[in-house]
């Protein structure tokens, strides 16, 4: 079994995904992983893969690499948001490095709108999360969690 390394892709906290206010990660019906609570504004690459799904309004992201999808959800129920306070930096399809730049979001306007700007980092395919993180994470260089595959 191999062990893959997942980064924080926001600076921020470390969040158990048990305490999102959202059933569906809370449960982790859309994967298990770690929550984090941003005090970035750029969310980046969390390994190196190719950028399988970027929503236009830059809500969320999907990476894929070798056997693992991850989904990066830049807080909860932004989609309703239409792309606003998000804005795109990379571009669907493109292979990416852990620490890319993938959008850049405003928290100040999201909460603005009344959405929680906690989010969600998730594994959506094989593998087993085998440590996670617990307090100040940095994007891009501090490990999130680490899967087993």
């Amino acid at each position: 079994m191999a062990k893959i390394n997942v980064l924080a892709p926001i600076d921020g906290t470390a969040v158990e995904l048990e305490k999102v206010p959202d059933e569906v990660f809370a449960q982790k019906m859309a994967g298990d992983g770690v929550a984090i609570d941003p005090s970035g504004a750029v969310a980046v690459a969390p390994i190196s893969g190719e950028l399988v799904k970027l929503f236009p309004g830059g809500h969320a992201f999907g990476i894929a690499a070798d056997d693992i999808e991850l989904i990066v959800h830049i807080g909860l129920d932004t989609i309703e948001l239409n792309g606003t306070g998000f804005e795109n930096i990379a571009t669907e399809g493109q292979h990416v490095e852990a620490g890319t730049p993938i959008v850049r979001f405003d928290r100040a306007i999201i909460e603005g709108k009344g959405k929680v700007v906690l989010s969600p980092v998730v594994s959506s395919g094989d593998g087993t999360v085998v440590s996670r993180a617990s307090g100040p994470v940095k994007a891009g260089s501090d490990v999130l969690f680490v899967l087993e595959v």
